[in-house]
C-alpha cells in the first residue's frame, strides 16, 4: 500500500507519491474541480460540522448552471447556459463580475437534446499556476470553444477551438466535468439526449498556456460511445480513467462500454469492459453513466464503477483487464453521476436514491449497505460529518448520516439540473439550480 493515502477525519485526502503529474487535494478553504480534486472524491472540509441548514442567498443568473459551483478564495464561480461565467462573492451572492463568453445554440438549431439553449454544461476547473478557470463554451453552429477567465478580474485571456476530433460537431454535447492537470485542461465529450446524429465519444487537451498543439483521443467506434459522465476524467497515478457510453457495434468489440485509461498524451494504456458488452450497447445498458471512482485500501488503490446495467464492477487501475477483466462484481444500482469516497465507502448516485457501498481492497468484495431516501439522485459529497446530497425532482438538499444514512437537516433550494451536485467550503454549501446559484450556512 502506498504510505502517502491516509483518511483524515473520515474524509479521503489524496497526496503525491512521487512527483507531478499525480493528484494534488485541494487546499482546506478551496473547492477547484469537480467533486474537489483530480480523483474526484468529493470530499469537503470535516468542519464545521453539518448540523443544520438555513439558505443564507440565491442569486438568479442569466441561465441554468449544469455544473457543480467552483470556490476560490472569497469567490463562487460558476457558469451558465447562456454561455455566461460569473464570480459571485461567497457570504453575499454578489455578482463581482460576468464574462459573456458567446451566443448558445438554441434547442431548435440542435438535432436532439434536452437542454434549452445549450451553452456551458460541463463543471468548470480551476488552474493555480495561471489563475485561469477554464470553460467550454458551445455556441452559434455548434462551435465548441475553450475560454480561460481570470478569477480577479473576469478578462478572457484565452480562448481557441476545442473541436471533437471526429463527427459533427453540432452532435456533440460538452457535458463532463474539465480536468486541469499537468499543463493542460482535458475536455471530454458525448452526444445529446436522445443519441441522435453522429457523434463519437472523445477527449481533447489544450495546453492552459494557450500556446501548442491540441491532442486527442476518439474511441474506436463507427458511432456514440459517448465520454459525457458529469464527473468527466479521474486522476489516478499517471493516468486518466474516463467511463463510456454505448457504442455501435453489437458483434466485433469497438472500444466503447468501457472504463479506460489515458496517458497525459491522450494515449489508450488499458480498458475494461463487461462480458456482457454487446448487450448493453443493444440496449443502452453502458457504464457511460458514472465516474470511476478511487478507492484505496491496505489492498492497493481499486476503481470502482457501476453503470445503467446496476452491476458493480471493482477494477485494478495497473491492469483494467480488458474485456470480463474486473476483480469483482455484484448487483448494486444504476448509477448517473459521481461518488463520494471516504476511505473504503462509496457513497454512490443510485437512479432510486444514493447507497453506501464497500469495497474490500484486498479480495474486490463488494458490500451494499444502507439506501438514502427516495429521489436523492444527484451526485453526493461529503462535508461537516455529512453526506450532501440533492433530490433534483423535488428541489430539496439533504444531509444523510454517512454511518447509517438516516436524515438529518433537509432545505428546498428550487429546481436543480440533472446530475446536481453541493459544492461545500468555509461553512456555507452552494448548488446550481435552473436560475442560477443557491448558497446554503450550515
Amino acid at each position: 500500500m502506498r504510505r502517502c493515502v491516509a483518511v483524515l477525519a473520515a474524509a479521503l485526502v489524496l497526496a503525491a507519491c512521487g512527483g507531478d503529474p499525480a493528484p494534488v487535494p485541494a487546499d482546506d478553504g478551496n473547492w477547484p474541480t469537480y467533486h474537489r480534486d483530480n480523483a474526484r472524491t468529493g470530499n469537503g472540509p470535516s468542519a464545521p460540522p453539518a448540523t443544520r441548514l438555513a439558505k443564507a442567498w440565491e442569486a438568479r443568473l442569466d441561465g441554468a448552471v449544469y455544473g457543480q459551483p467552483l470556490v476560490i478564495g472569497t469567490r463562487v464561480l460558476a457558469a451558465t447556459e447562456n454561455d455566461t461565467v460569473y464570480a459571485l462573492d461567497a457570504r453575499s451572492g454578489a455578482v463581482l463580475w460576468s464574462a459573456h463568453v458567446g451566443t448558445p445554440v438554441p434547442g431548435s438549431a440542435l438535432p436532439c437534446g434536452d437542454i434549452d439553449p445549450l451553452g456551458i454544461t460541463g463543471t468548470m476547473a480551476y488552474d493555480a499556476r495561471t489563475k485561469l478557470v477554464f470553460a467550454v463554451a458551445e455556441s452559434t453552429g455548434g462551435a465548441h470553444t475553450l475560454v480561460g477567465v481570470d478569477v480577479d478580474s473576469g478578462e478572457v485571456r484565452l480562448r481557441r477551438a476545442v473541436e471533437p476530433p471526429l463527427g459533427d460537431r453540432l452532435a456533440h454535447q460538452q457535458r463532463a466535468a474539465l480536468t486541469v492537470w499537468a499543463g493542460r485542461v482535458y475536455i471530454a465529450y458525448g452526444g445529446l439526449a436522445g443519441d441522435c446524429a453522429k457523434y463519437i465519444g472523445s477527449v481533447v487537451s489544450a495546453p492552459t498556456s494557450g500556446d501548442g498543439e491540441l491532442q486527442s483521443y476518439a474511441v474506436p467506434t463507427s458511432r456514440r460511445g459517448g465520454i459525457w459522465s458529469p464527473g468527466g476524467g479521474a486522476v489516478i497515478g499517471q493516468r486518466l480513467y474516463y467511463a463510456v457510453g454505448n457504442g455501435a457495434s453489437t458483434t466485433g468489440f469497438d472500444g466503447s462500454d468501457t472504463v479506460i485509461a489515458l496517458d497525459r498524451s491522450l494515449r489508450r494504456t488499458g480498458y475494461f469492459a463487461p462480458d456482457t458488452w454487446a448487450e448493453d450497447n443493444a440496449g443502452d445498458l453502458d457504464l457511460g453513466s458514472m465516474t470511476p471512482a478511487l478507492v484505496p485500501g491496505p489492498g492497493g488503490d481499486k476503481i470502482f464503477i457501476a453503470g445503467k446495467r446496476g452491476v458493480g464492477y471493482v477494477l485494478d487501475p495497473a491492469d483494467l483487464g480488458g474485456i470480463g477483466g474486473q476483480r469483482a462484481k455484484r448487483e448494486v444500482c444504476a448509477a448517473f453521476g459521481g461518488a463520494a469516497v471516504a476511505g473504503t465507502t462509496l457513497f454512490v448516485p443510485c437512479d432510486d436514491g444514493v447507497r453506501a457501498v464497500t469495497v474490500d481492497t484486498a479480495s474486490g468484495r463488494i458490500t451494499v449497505g444502507w439506501h438514502g431516501p427516495d429521489g436523492t439522485t444527484g451526485s453526493p459529497v461529503l462535508a461537516g460529518g455529512s453526506v450532501w446530497v440533492v433530490d433534483v425532482g423535488a428541489g430539496v438538499l439533504h444531509l444523510l448520516d454517512p454511518a447509517d444514512g438516516h436524515e438529518r437537516p433537509r432545505l428546498d433550494i428550487g429546481r436543480a439540473p440533472h446530475f446536481a451536485s453541493p459544492t461545500v467550503a468555509r461553512g456555507h454549501g452552494y448548488v446550481g439550480t435552473l436560475t442560477g446559484v443557491v448558497a446554503v450556512e450550515y
